[in-house]
This record gives C-alpha cells, structure tokens and sequence, in this order.
C-alpha cells in the first residue's frame, strides 16, 4: 500500500496566557512511501516523527494536508477504518489477558462483513505468533515474559488483523543493546516477509540506517532529506543532517575559503575548486582521515583506543566544534602510541563544507 502525506501539518495550539504561541509539530510534509517498503522517521526528540505517525494512523487530525492510502483519502477517516497496526513504545499488552487473548483482541472486535469465526481467528492468531516466533508463549502472561517477548507480541498483535501499513513508533526504545539488535533484525525480516508498507520511527540513527529502505531526517517539524541511509550518509544537505548521521559523530571544524583551498586554521587541508572565498564550517567523517606525518591538518593527541579491526585517535584542535576529534583508523596503521601529535591528509569524498551563516552544504568537485 502506497503511502502519500501531501502538506501534512500539524499545529497545537497555545493553552494560555502563559503559552500564547502555537506549536507548529509538522511542517508542510510532503512525501510518498512506496508500496511494501520500511521507511524510518529519523530526528531527535521533539522534531514531529511520533505526531507524523499518529495521523498517518488517524489517533491525531492534521491541521492542514491530505493522508492518502493508495488511491484513497484517509485524512478524515476514523482510526479503526483505516486499516492500519500500531506499536506503541511501552508495548500497551493487557496486562490481565495471555499472550493469545492479547492478538486475538483486535480480531474479537471486528463488525458486520469483516467479522470471523473462532477456528479462523485462533488460526489466524497462531499464524501472527509463529511469524515472529512466540507461538509456544500463548499462554503465558505479559508479566512472564523478557521485554523482547513483549515487543513481539505487540507486533504479532499489530499484524494479525493484516493491515495495509503498518506503524512502530520507538519500538525499540525499551530494550538493551543485544536485544535491540536482534530485535531490529526481526522487525526487518517480518517486514520483508509480510510485505507490508511499514514506517518505523526513531531517533536512534544506527537502527534507522541498519534496516530502513528510505530515512527522512526531520528537524522541529521539518523534513530535512530524504533518501537511502547511505546516500544521505555520504551525502547531507546541511550540517544538521550530517551530525545527526553517524556513530561516531562527524567532526566539525571552524574553517575558510581562500583562492579556491580549504584553511582550519592556517593550515590549507584540501583544494575545493569553484568554491567562493567565505567562512565555513568543514565536517570530516572519522573514517576520512589518513595517517600522514607529512600531512596538512595537525592534531594534539589525547588517548588511542583500540577496537579490534580499528583504532579510534582521539584529539584535539583548537578549531574543532566537537570536544574532541575522533579519527578511526585501520588497526594495521603504525599508530606511535608514545606521539603527542598527529598529522593527516585528508579523503576528499568524507570532507563536507557548509556556510556558516545558513548551515546548507557547498559542494565542490572531488
């Protein structure tokens, strides 16, 4: 099911006297979800991701835009006719019902042609469980089960009344790191069985990139890009994209434009041809760094941390932005663990620069 948000805006308006301003939550969304992907709303808390998903689901009514399931207008559509299956973050199992009675729920509520029988209901709800491998827990409680089993009944029940999208909003939020990492992989692999057009929002970027088809990175209600996680990864529109994207962040440095080089500081790291002369800010991934004695950019050295297959240098520069500057380097890199300094050259495709004025990226040809 193609999903298509045109003008989507949502404003609540001020309570009183103390807060006269209305909150503009969503912007003027214009996007379309092709049909059968994962898309991950990306952003950090409070940018309008969690309103985005509630009206698309019809617990909340825009202000202003048209919600369009296909060929069909929902914008104005109750909730329970639009056919879709929300995961919350808290999971909201009934906690006095087994894991069986919390599937079958939305299907003992279906009305009028829609309604099944008991044999076709308990099948179906045998075949949800089964889909995401918590078919031998049907008898068992919310309160006997690890967060994890909990996560998967909430979408067992979200998919048994097989919706046309289908919405997880933070679904992972509550669970530690190993469990969010097999979850996440469970999350991809049923939605890539089932087929559904699915939106999963979060403000974690590692889950969004790992498993989304397309991320849209919102910021204070606006869609900032749009794109495949690696495209937008190699290729941000604007600062806060590029330090919202990637872990470790990327490092910024204060910077200039002069005869067509690229100065932090006095020191020219990198030709950027066709590039007027200004102020910049100039963000480096940690993987563009190489390790070059001879090389432009110079570093005082706080710590060496070694990863196994990488060696993450940890710096500093009196022009960084960033508390300290993160290079990660190939672990067969002679790093001098005894060096107070280090230099480097720079990879030209892993090297962004934006005005300092409206934060947009410039570009110039590598």
């Amino acid at each position: 099911m193609k999903v298509e948000l045109q003008n989507l805006t949502k404003i609540f308006p001020g309570r009183d006297k103390k807060n006269p301003k209305d909150t503009v939550t969503v912007n003027d969304f214009t996007f379309t979800i092709p049909d059968g992907q994962l898309v991950g709303l990306l952003g950090p808390s409070g940018c309008g991701k969690s309103t985005t998903l509630y009206m698309i689901s019809g617990l909340q009514q825009p202000s202003g835009g048209k919600i369009l399931f296909g060929e069909d207008d929902v914008t104005n559509l109750p909730a329970e006719s639009r056919g879709v299956g929300l995961v919350f973050q808290n999971y909201a199992l009934y906690p006095h019902m087994t894991v069986k009675q919390n599937i079958l729920f939305p299907l003992q509520n279906l009305k009028g042609p829609d309604k099944m029988t008991k044999e076709a209901m308990l099948e179906r709800a045998y075949e949800a469980a089964r889909l995401v491998q918590i078919d031998e827990l049907m008898e068992r409680k919310p309160s006997e089960l690890s967060g994890g089993q909990q996560q998967r009944v909430a979408i067992a029940r979200a998919l048994v009344k097989m919706p046309r999208v289908l919405l997880l909003d933070e679904p992972l939020s509550n669970l530690d790191a190993r469990l969010r990492l097999q979850t996440r992989e469970e999350i991809r692999r049923i939605q890539r069985e089932t087929k559904i057009t699915t939106v999963f929002v979060t403000h974690d970027q590692e889950e969004a990139m790992s498993i989304s088809d397309m991320i849209v990175v919102m910021k204070l209600g606006v869609v900032q890009q749009v794109g495949k996680p690696q495209e937008v990864y190699d290729n941000p529109v604007n600062l806060f994209v590029a330090k919202f994207l990637g872990t470790p962040p990327i490092n910024v440095f204060e910077g200039s434009v002069t005869n067509g080089k690229l100065y932090i500081g006095d020191s020219a790291v990198l030709d950027v041809p066709g590039v007027d002369n200004r102020e910049v800010f100039v963000g480096i991934r940690p993987e563009g760094f190489v390790l070059d004695k001879n090389g432009p950019l110079t570093c005082n050295i706080s710590g060496i941390e070694v990863m196994g297959r990488d060696v993450s240098i940890v710096s500093t520069n009196e022009k960084s932005i960033n508390p300290v500057v993160r290079s990660i380097i190939n672990a067969d890199s002679n790093v001098d663990a005894t060096a107070t300094e280090v230099s480097y050259s720079l990879k030209p495709h892993k090297v962004f620069i934006f005005d300092k004025e409206t934060e947009e990226r410039i570009y110039f040809e590598v």
